[in-house]
């Protein structure tokens, strides 16, 4: 484990080491982080930087104090995108950065909800540049440019159908991974283009009333990671695919736990081309708490071990190097990553049978060849 000293002042403020309430919100090329930190209505936005020989974090105040649903998102140049509710359903976005001892705050305009928490920021974009919003009305869900455009916030896309989740498909931010509901009826992945005025190409179907979601991918080696029912309707099971393949989905039974929730948060980058060596990382609830599996599509096992104490749940990245790095933050140690390894695999016993049930072959649609050009020989949508 390593802590860090955390840029404070002294006294009851900022600088006081108090864990914050919010998510912990991670750049996609792992270089910073951010979190509302504080307690009860002193809640302020902290950043972290992890790229460094010691992660630190510098905290971010305002004359106001956030309100617990502000919304964050960490750019690539260490400022901080907050959208906050206003009014109800208008949401405002600034960007906050350190200048000196004080915080500078850049207004960058609002966006009209359809209901008072419709708006959701999606995953950090992979350019690091800009940020998107999705707002999700009864019949069509519209995603919004926030951060990185020209004029202030600006809708780039509409979608048919209730849409959740959000995954990036590419390395550009320009192919996005929805999961969408039309009409009632079952949610399936859809990949909308950005580039092409959100354009939606079917993305999984495993079977034709299965609940099928995209919770991760990863670029680098094609990898999905799904929630689906459809080895058993009505029981959401974990599995894995690979984008682009036609080879069925599976679910592997070491990822199915009778008394925890199993949930991936991040996925080892770097193996190209190589889905089944890709390390995986999954937060597993119960109730005696949260603690950490870690497992590869390649092994029968999932390990388990224990969370650093103070761990922020639900956030981590891999190195390419096969290190998994959790945050934390406590009292004593108020800025931290703790360090695991995946331990080695014992052999496995000559007759041991294959346990992972396959689902039917899906419909999987590679909108974009990752690592390549963009498509070619379409004409523009709309």
């Amino acid at each position: 484990m390593t802590a860090c000293a955390i840029e404070t002042t002294t006294g009851d403020g900022p600088g006081s080491p108090a864990v914050g309430p919010g998510a912990f919100t991670i750049t996609a090329n792992g270089a910073y982080a951010a979190r509302l930190a504080g307690s009860g209505d002193a809640l302020y936005v902290e950043r972290w930087t992890l790229d460094g020989p010691e992660p630190y974090a510098v905290p971010l105040p305002l004359a106001q104090p956030e309100e617990p649903g502000a919304l964050l998102t960490p750019l690539a140049d260490g400022r901080v995108l907050v959208g906050r509710a206003v009014d109800g359903r208008r949401y405002a976005f600034s960007l906050l950065y350190p200048t000196g001892p004080d915080t500078g705050e850049l207004s960058l305009g609002s966006v009209q909800a359809p209901a008072p928490g419709a708006l959701t920021l999606l995953p950090p974009s992979p350019d690091g540049i800009c940020a998107y919003a999705m707002c999700v009305g009864p019949d069509t869900t519209t995603l919004w440019l926030v951060a990185g455009g020209a004029f202030g916030p600006e809708q780039v896309a509409e979608v048919r159908g209730r849409c959740t989740g959000g995954v990036w498909l590419d390395r550009t931010g320009r192919m996005l991974a929805l999961d969408r509901q039309l009409d009632g009826g079952p949610v399936k992945a859809v990949a909308v283009d950005l580039e092409r005025g959100g354009e939606v190409t079917p993305l999984l179907q495993i079977t034709e009333d299965s609940h099928d979601r995209l919770l991760l991918a990863d670029p680098d080696s094609g990898l999905l990671l799904i929630r689906s029912d459809a080895p058993s309707p009505g029981h959401d099971r974990l599995g894995w695919g690979v984008l682009g393949s036609l080879l069925p989905v599976r679910f592997p039974e070491c990822l199915r736990l009778d008394d925890a929730a199993v949930t991936p948060i991040a996925v080892q980058p770097g193996q190209v081309l190589m889905p089944e060596n890709c390390g995986v990382a999954l937060r597993i609830d119960a109730m005696a708490g949260s603690w950490v599996g870690m497992w590869r599509p390649s092994s029968r096992r999932m390990h388990q071990l224990a969370a650093p104490a103070g761990w922020l749940a639900g956030s981590g990245l891999w190195t390419a190097a096969g290190v998994l790095r959790l945050p934390y933050a406590t009292p004593g140690a108020p800025c931290g990553l703790a360090s695991l390894t995946e331990p080695a695999e014992t052999p496995a016993e000559p007759a041991a049978a294959e346990t992972e049930p396959l689902a039917p072959e899906p419909k999987v649609c590679r909108p974009v060849p990752l690592q390549q050009a963009p498509l070619t020989n379409r004409k523009s949508a709309g």
